[in-house]
């Protein structure tokens, strides 16, 4: 995907990894802010600057072994109309935002192929970005999504198990296990690959 083999690749792919983490998190805070949860905002998460949602730890792993994390938006379900409901768009917006500017971006590559260079790794990250994220899966935002898409008594059912399982299982699906792959890219590389395939003409990503 990324092989870094001059320095600008890589100044690329940092600032990539900037845009696709500050505005999948920003995405979070203010769809709970227009959901009427203003913690996000008083914990300074509803700005633009990459430093309010980078988590340290998550940024070195993503840099050492491509799998991290941002810093999660907090949001007070207490604040919300529908708990249940707005969680799933709160977590939904997310992947949402990667997706959105992933396709603007494509279309802009398609208008000026030229630009294929400097704007491939922003695009690739945030397809990847989002379409991880919609694994649904605690703590993944797809967790949330799917416990919104059902009915609510087998939603509480599906809640409980994920709360208490979900890190076990995403940490089984991201182990090297599949052939020397993690098990989750058997799922979603496949979906990344045609998401691109669409949004820009490249051979596939993996």
């Amino acid at each position: 995907m990324f092989t870094f083999s001059d320095p600008t690749q890589f100044i690329l792919f940092i600032a990539a990894l900037l845009v696709a983490i500050t505005i999948h998190e920003f995405s979070h805070a203010f769809m709970a802010d227009r959901l009427g949860d203003p913690t996000p905002r008083l914990q300074g998460r509803l700005t633009l600057n990459p430093l309010a949602h980078l988590d340290p730890l998550g940024t070195l792993m993503l840099l050492l072994v491509r799998f991290g994390w941002g810093k999660p938006v907090q949001f007070d379900p207490f604040n919300l109309k529908d708990p249940r409901r707005d969680a799933a768009l709160i977590s939904f917006a997310g992947p949402a935002s990667n997706f959105v500017l992933a396709t603007f971006l494509g279309i802009v590559v398609r208008a000026l192929p030229e630009t294929i260079f400097y704007l491939l790794p922003f695009i690739q990250l945030n397809v990847v970005l989002g379409v991880f994220n919609l694994v649904p899966i605690h703590p993944l935002d797809g967790g949330k999504v799917f416990i919104g898409l059902l009915a609510p008594q087998t939603a509480r059912v599906w809640d409980r198990l994920l709360q208490r399982y979900g890190l076990i299982i995403l940490l089984f699906l991201i182990l090297p296990l599949f052939e020397g792959r993690p098990l989750v890219a058997v799922f979603i590389v496949p979906i990344i690959n045609l998401l691109l395939t669409i949004l820009v003409p490249l051979n596939p990503l993996i």
